[in-house]
């Protein structure tokens, strides 16, 4: 079962594992908003059907913080946060090479049926969609780099395409990169900030991943106290020099997407 880290009558926030599908597919494999209409059924002894609002989504492969609505009315008001980018959304990710402190990718992407993939094309083609991300390199060991993403869009598999036509591949990425069989992608919904749909409140919640290549970067992604005993969602946090570098996301420029075009 997804670890919750909040819940009210409004909200519900969980922590979709990888490999997980957001929403339930033909696959019939199991989904996040499924398990949590039932965690909400089994916790509240709600007969019938249970309504869960998907307000967002994260890839497959991808784990990281998802925010569901528990009533209409507030997944209207966090689908418009959502559209307006008021909803912020930041990924922790683990690529090939040596990236920039500081970078900024601009693209433009298409799905190549083909290929099966987004990929980077102009401006003027037909389909073509700008991409916008704004990244830190946090540290780099062992040929790789551990950056920080913040989306200024939302494409499809944007993170992934966009890093790795930057020659910047995630690690783990069969798709995009040179990912091997057994291979995680390295990738992850680290932060979500909202609005409470009804209060008002700015909520800000933290969840960050482990295992696999995310060992090799263990001292930046830590817990406060060296235990042994499982280590609970909200007792994670990032090292106070790693949160310096993600608060300097507020000092980008705002960049006019009609300048681009």
């Amino acid at each position: 079962m997804p670890d919750v880290l909040y819940e009210d009558n409004h909200v519900l926030v969980a922590v979709k594992p990888p490999n997980m599908l957001s929403q339930a597919d033909a696959t019939g494999d199991p989904d996040i908003l499924s398990m949590m209409k039932e965690y909400i059924r089994e916790r509240y002894q709600k007969p019938g059907n249970v309504y869960l609002g998907l307000v967002h989504r994260l890839d497959r492969p991808v784990g990281g913080l998802m925010v569901f609505a528990r009533t209409s009315k507030a997944a209207a008001r966090l689908s418009a946060q959502l559209q307006t980018h008021d909803m912020g959304r930041e990924y922790v990710c683990v690529v090939y090479g040596e990236a920039e402190e500081k970078f900024t990718l601009t693209d433009y992407l298409v799905h190549d049926p083909i290929l099966n993939r987004q990929v980077v094309c102009e401006a003027d083609a037909k389909g073509g969609k700008l991409a916008i991300l704004h990244g830190r390199c946090v540290a780099q060991r062992g040929g790789t780099s551990l950056c920080v993403i913040k989306l200024e869009t939302g494409r499809k598999h944007q993170i992934r395409a966009q890093m790795s036509n930057a020659g910047l591949p995630l690690w783990g990425d069969a798709r995009y990169g040179s990912g091997m069989a057994g291979q995680q992608i390295a990738l992850w919904g680290f932060k979500l900030t909202f609005s409470h749909p009804v209060t008002h409140e700015k909520m800000t919640f933290h969840a960050m991943p482990d295992g696999n290549i995310w060992n090799l970067y263990a001292d930046l992604l830590v817990v406060p106290e060296d235990t042994d005993e499982k280590r609970a969602p909200e007792q994670i946090h990032i090292q106070q020099e790693v949160v310096q570098k993600l608060e300097a996301f507020d000092k980008y420029p705002e960049v006019k997407t009609d300048e681009l075009l």
